[in-house]
């Protein structure tokens, strides 16, 4: 087969790769690298259809072309990307990330949940505990959660509300692992406040410096929990209780209340109390009245009913605990803590007890553990 006939070949299979929508300049070089293997090759075995195999071979090379400059251009984009020599610019995506995973085909439970296990670092079982729900359920709301967000853009950031739900759920975790969360997501807020004006920001950023000013004096040397009218008032940090009321006069000064700034309202009035004795309970009992109207949580009622128990005497507190599910976490060490106040001795001991089996952690078992032997200790 002759060189003339190759060539005279080439128009139609130029054509053929224009039409399958090949740039002109390309389709012709990859004819031409076509031509050259056809001169090479032909000789020795003809093709049955030779512009069909011309075609075939044009336009694999024109897809190869087409694929190494390609990759030659992210090439050069990356270079082009590349930070310049020297200190890398401090950059912090961490609080966008937040809102990215609180994605709005998410509804807010599942968001809330995901970007605890996802962002937040927590495991299944604490963010379970935090909602009050087996460890299973939440197991299942996680991954239906990612099964929703699989192959999802995330170019819509989810609203602020949802990711204050997140922020405020990784504080309450507390201060174990290697990350400080509550510190963490302190940090975080602080960064949200700067840039989002919303009064439940602030808020929940009271709330926060408000409890964390405490920390130091949480738990004894030994390691054990001090409960909060026991701990040496002047372990706290002043200037962080000083900061958390001037955001909270702040934001309820905006008149758009919301459960953050209730908590952080209730959370001040125990820092302005010199002492316990002197802590202002009928207010503190008003405040859990507003945050029980805004959330209808039954954890904010059974905080109530110690409220209650402290302002208008231990039945009064009992009494408001008996309309409570007795299955919620911690209704057993409230019940305790009323029987003893009210002077019932063999019952607190015998509900500490209880409790201790059902304490969600070593701390808090090991707390009332004690306090049943010591109620114990006092009857024999």
């Amino acid at each position: 087969m002759d060189e003339a006939l190759i060539r005279s070949l080439t128009p139609s299979v130029l054509t053929v790769l224009v039409r399958r929508g090949a740039d002109f300049a390309a389709a012709e070089d990859a004819v031409q690298d076509a031509l050259v293997e056809a001169v090479r090759g032909w000789p020795d075995d003809p093709p049955r259809d030779p512009k069909g195999w011309l075609v075939t071979v044009a336009w694999r090379r024109f897809l190869d072309a087409a694929r190494a400059d390609t990759a030659r251009r992210r090439r050069e984009d990356r270079v082009e990307e590349e930070p310049v020599p020297g200190p890398a610019p401090d950059v912090d995506d961490t609080l966008q990330l937040y809102f990215l995973c609180a994605h709005p085909s998410l509804t807010p439970s599942s968001a809330v949940a995901l970007t605890l296990r996802a962002v937040g670092g927590l495991t299944t079982r604490q963010i379970a505990q935090a909602y009050l729900v087996p460890e299973a359920t939440m197991a299942q709301r996680i991954s239906r959660a990612k099964r929703t967000v699989s192959g999802v853009r995330f170019d819509r950031p989810g609203d602020v509300a949802t990711v204050l739900r997140v922020l405020y759920l990784v504080f309450n975790e507390g201060y174990s692992g290697d990350v400080d969360l509550a510190a963490e997501a302190i940090r975080l807020t602080r960064q949200l406040a700067a840039s989002v004006d919303h009064p439940e920001v602030a808020g929940l950023l009271a709330l926060m410096l408000l409890h964390h000013a405490r920390r130091a004096a949480r738990t004894a040397p030994d390691g054990s929990l001090v409960p909060l009218a026991q701990q040496d008032r002047g372990r706290w940090d002043t200037a962080s209780i000083a900061e958390g009321v001037r955001i909270l006069q702040a934001a309820l000064a905006r008149d758009r209340l919301g459960e953050f700034q209730a908590q952080a309202a209730i959370a001040a009035l125990h820092a302005d109390a010199p002492t316990a004795e002197e802590t202002d309970w009928v207010q503190i009992v008003e405040w859990y009245d507003e945050l029980a109207r805004l959330t209808d949580n039954p954890v904010v009622r059974l905080n109530r009913a110690v409220a209650v128990g402290e302002a208008d005497g231990p039945r009064a507190g009992l009494a408001a605990l008996a309309a409570l599910d007795d299955a919620l976490p911690r209704h057993t060490a409230v019940a305790a803590y009323l029987h003893e106040r009210d002077g019932d001795l063999d019952t607190a001991a015998r509900l500490y007890a209880e409790a201790a089996h059902k304490a969600p952690d070593l701390a808090e078992r090991d707390h009332l553990t004690r306090q049943a032997a010591r109620l114990n200790s006092r009857r024999r």
